[in-house]
């Protein structure tokens, strides 16, 4: 008879819907709030230990808008930890809300090899239909396939599996609400089996800290903007700001003094607010717009959106990157298929 090994998983938990029950407990309002640890989220899916030997670790307990870069350091460390140790990948579980950028700034900490897998879930564990279960045991299986080494920090819901650099929260309460705008996810898990369509590649990690971290403003233009945020953000102590701009990278040409003014104090990071496609570099040339803008020395995000620019500006300011590498870095993770203009 032939005795299989199984690989070994490292799991992390913090919280969130995967981790949240329906509650009528009178010291809080009715409604689904963290109360399952590790070990409760393992023993619901008794599938998982047909797939690895798992190694739990409750990080922390709590809805993912309370979580800051600290945790993401927390779990950025024990997920190393743990491969250093022989783990053949790492899971992290999590609230919905803020994956997208979590599984963003552990990217840019993760040097390994190994796949580290964020999950979570759109349904509390009490609803009907409850969505964790099949998501933890698919993150699981990403985790050891080796299909998903050198791809970075993935993330895994709905049975699909996305790069942690273009996965967007797209839908308030659908279990379908994670996609990749412009490029799809990397792969799917079929019938139990991760299955990947393209090969590995992944631009490498900037940092091993992610926190802390210096403050970068995040500021959405809108009809009839007149610009009095953007004049504000250099005296509120930001290191420097990522401005969301209409269409490919556009402003009102009534902002466009406090924009040239910004940009002489702090870098500034010029993005999309469409949330689909790449900043342009050559096209429009009025007042305002991107010619006009990468001329006055912003950077050209490509196709990253402002919840990743901002992290990706705040760790190169963390570690004092000069503002040709911040260019190039913002080229190379915003993989534009447009040329780029340098101020």
């Amino acid at each position: 008879m032939t005795v299989t090994t199984l690989p070994t998983v490292t799991y992390l938990a913090l919280g969130g819907t995967i981790a949240s029950v329906a509650t009528t407990d009178p010291a809080h309002r009715s409604g689904a709030v963290p109360r399952l640890d590790a070990h409760d989220l393992l023993t619901g899916v008794p599938a998982i230990a047909e797939t690895a030997h798992v190694d739990a670790h409750q990080l922390d307990l709590v809805p993912s808008p309370s979580l800051g870069f600290d945790d993401v350091q927390g779990a950025l460390g024990a997920a190393r930890r743990a491969v250093e140790a022989g783990a053949s990948g790492v899971v992290v579980s999590q609230g919905t809300d803020t994956i997208e950028e979590t599984a963003y700034l552990l990217d840019l900490g993760w040097d390994r090899p190994e796949p580290l897998v964020v999950t979570g879930a759109m349904r509390h564990a009490s609803a009907p239909g409850a969505d964790g279960p099949a998501n933890l045991l698919a993150a699981v299986r990403v985790a050891v396939d080796p299909g998903a080494r050198g791809r970075g920090v993935l993330v895994v819901l709905d049975d699909e599996v996305h790069a942690a650099a273009t996965v967007r929260k797209t839908h308030t309460s659908s279990t379908g609400a994670f996609t990749s705008p412009g490029t799809g996810p990397l792969g799917w898990v079929t019938e139990g089996l991760p299955v990947f369509h393209a090969p590995a590649h992944r631009v490498p990690a900037l940092t091993d800290h992610v926190a802390p971290l210096p403050p970068v403003a995040l500021h959405r233009v809108s009809l009839d903007d007149d610009g009095r945020v953007l004049d504000a953000l250099g005296d509120l102590g930001y290191r420097g700001a990522v401005v969301e701009g209409f269409g490919g990278g556009h402003v009102a040409e009534r902002t466009l003094d406090a924009v040239h003014r910004l940009a002489r104090r702090m870098p500034v990071v010029m993005a999309s607010r469409t949330g689909a496609g790449s900043t342009l570099a050559a096209t429009y040339g009025f007042p305002g717009g991107e010619i006009d803008l990468l001329d006055a020395g912003l950077v050209p995000a490509g196709r990253l959106d402002g919840l990743k620019s901002r992290l990706l500006l705040a760790v190169l300011l963390a570690v004092d990157a000069p503002p040709d590498r911040v260019h190039a870095e913002f080229l190379a993770r915003g993989r534009s298929s447009s040329p780029q203009r340098r101020p």
